[in-house]
């Protein structure tokens, strides 16, 4: 089953990964993370990646496509994620021959839906005890003695620094961008689900394992 997860940043998405990897022993095939390990271990396709970057250039899809072949090579017998590509049309295709070459398919391509504005309250709300790293919400979690953390004790609390409404709109912006153009490409061929990315995660969850569970 390989299937792409789509979902904008706080949408819960890696924690669904996440799941579906402890569940289902899924493969989470994320390009970012891809890319530093196959430069750390100086593989052919790392290499490669290494002088281009080396250079100020972009990785081309040609290079992005061959570490993920790479990976494909190495197995993934549940079957895979895709996280961060594809990106364009043109990509799409390429994994599509990728998959096709190894007797492969892409099975779904499921979106978390959300309402941005509700997402940005949940985003910008958040923070976490700086000792322990419990996780608290101005209006949805409160410490059950204000100030105090009710783990450990602790008065002092942190806020990621990217966690406000200006970033927020920013990353939601570059989200629509990057999946409006495979978004038609995969509708086409009747393999976009989509879910209520708001709901309570375990019922995600849930609608997500459904979903992987249906028959096409």
């Amino acid at each position: 089953m390989n299937i792409i997860l789509l979902g904008p940043p706080g949408a819960g998405k890696g924690t669904q990964a996440a799941k579906l990897v402890a569940e289902r022993g899924m493969v989470q095939l994320s390009t970012g993370d891809m890319l530093r390990a196959a430069v750390k271990a100086g593989t052919p396709v790392g290499l490669q990646a290494k002088a281009v970057m080396d250079a100020g250039e972009l990785v081309s899809d040609a290079i992005v496509s061959a570490l993920i072949g790479e990976r494909l090579d190495q197995g993934v017998e549940r079957g895979a994620i895709f996280d961060g590509y594809p990106r364009t049309t043109a990509q799409a295709e390429a994994l599509d021959l990728l998959l096709t070459e190894r007797g492969q398919q892409l099975d779904w391509v499921i979106e978390l839906e959300v309402d941005e504005a509700a997402l940005t309250e949940r985003i910008v709300g958040r923070y976490t005890c700086a000792s322990c790293g419990t996780g608290y919400h101005d209006t949805f979690k409160q410490p059950a003695t204000g100030g105090v953390c009710d783990v450990c004790g602790s008065t002092e609390f942190k806020r990621r620094p990217d966690d406000n409404a200006e970033t927020v709109a920013t990353r939601m912006a570059e989200y629509r961008a990057k999946t409006a153009p495979i978004l038609p490409f995969y509708e086409a061929r009747g393999l976009v689900r989509r879910v209520d990315g708001m709901a309570d995660m375990a019922d995600v969850g849930v609608a997500i394992a459904a979903i992987l569970d249906e028959t096409r």
